[in-house]
């Protein structure tokens, strides 16, 4: 801030300094004026001027070295009253930038906050159409027709789920029901949901519990297990998805695992960022890239630590621990 300081008020000291050669230089060119007094007069005015300008910087710096440490969270309680007529100016524009800042942000979070109602509205209207369709599919005979119809529905589906999830997850806190899960029926649930697209594929399952229960939110905990057997289908051809529940250090781990694809290695530390799809397939055009972010962004408000173990051509592995029940105090406190 010193620095700042002298740099603003150079021509101030370059005036001081111009001011005292200027005495000088009249007493070497008048003789009659005697130097000695010139030079204790030029000694005088620097300790002044120095007193001055030290004392200007207290009162002058203030104010703005508080500015500067000043939080970027739009309170104003906290900053230094102004006291100069320019410090009231830039407190004046301050406070007229921060209110209008404040009504900008008031107004697009009440945008935003209509049109997450307005969708999540649209999302549950078009379940009553999607629940009708899926009764109708099933009175269809078997064959491909069936088949391909149950597939395109199963797709539709997950998309809606996927955005529905998405637009509650701000607010998920507000969501959340701790109660003992029973590992079996949640996963049968979610691989009934897929067996007409596991079927059309070739793919089984291999389901090993030795926990056979966790305590978390069931739904929340449906939709991260929906997301990774639906990777572990889109991405495997006829072969079985092992899935395995163990308990290990006072801790109950699910492993769902795939013999398909796999990841690339220089993808595995982005698998998660929103957004981000395969950097080897560039023609799938079905990926969004959001599924494993929102199951990682769940998965770490539930405590759920998610290990993620892939070789290329070989398949990939989805490891969940989830957290010992004294750690829950934690996600009530959220």
């Amino acid at each position: 801030m010193i620095k700042i300081f002298l740099k603003e008020r150079r021509s101030w000291i370059v005036l001081f300094i111009v001011l005292q050669l200027l005495v000088l230089l009249t007493g070497y060119i008048d003789s009659a004026i005697p130097l000695t007094s010139l030079l204790y007069i030029v000694f005088l005015s620097a300790i002044i001027f120095v007193i001055f300008l030290c004392f200007r910087f207290h009162t002058e710096t203030k104010f703005y070295a508080e500015l500067t440490g000043w939080e970027n969270n739009l309170d104003l309680t906290n900053m230094t009253e102004a006291v100069s007529p320019f410090e009231k100016i830039v407190e004046q524009s301050i406070v007229n930038q921060t209110e209008l800042l404040k009504r900008t942000i008031s107004n697009n979070l009440l945008t935003v906050e209509q049109e997450k109602d307005e969708l999540l509205s649209w999302i549950h209207e078009v379940k009553t159409p999607m629940t009708a369709m899926h009764l109708m599919i099933d009175r269809l005979e078997e064959g491909s027709l069936k088949s391909q119809l149950a597939h395109e529905w199963l797709r539709i589906h997950l998309l809606l789920d996927s955005q529905l999830h998405q637009k509650r997850l701000p607010f998920m806190e507000n969501d959340l029901f701790i109660e003992e899960i029973s590992l079996k029926t949640l996963l049968f649930k979610e691989i009934k949901t897929l067996q007409t697209w596991c079927m059309q594929k070739g793919i089984g399952f291999e389901v090993e519990l030795e926990a056979h229960s966790v305590l978390t939110d069931a739904k929340w905990l449906a939709f991260i297990i929906r997301q990774l057997l639906t990777n572990a289908v889109k991405y495997s051809e006829a072969g079985d998805i092992i899935i395995r529940s163990f308990m290990e250090d006072g801790r109950t781990k699910l492993m769902i695992e795939d013999f398909g694809r796999g990841i690339d290695p220089k993808d595995l530390p982005r698998i998660f960022d929103k957004g981000f799809t395969s950097t080897t397939v560039h023609h799938d055009n079905t990926s969004t890239g959001m599924g494993l972010y929102l199951t990682e962004r769940i998965a770490k408000s539930l405590l759920i630590h998610v290990d993620v173990m892939s070789e290329l051509g070989v398949g990939s592995r989805f490891l969940l621990t989830f957290p010992r029940k004294n750690e829950f105090g934690a996600i009530s406190g959220m």
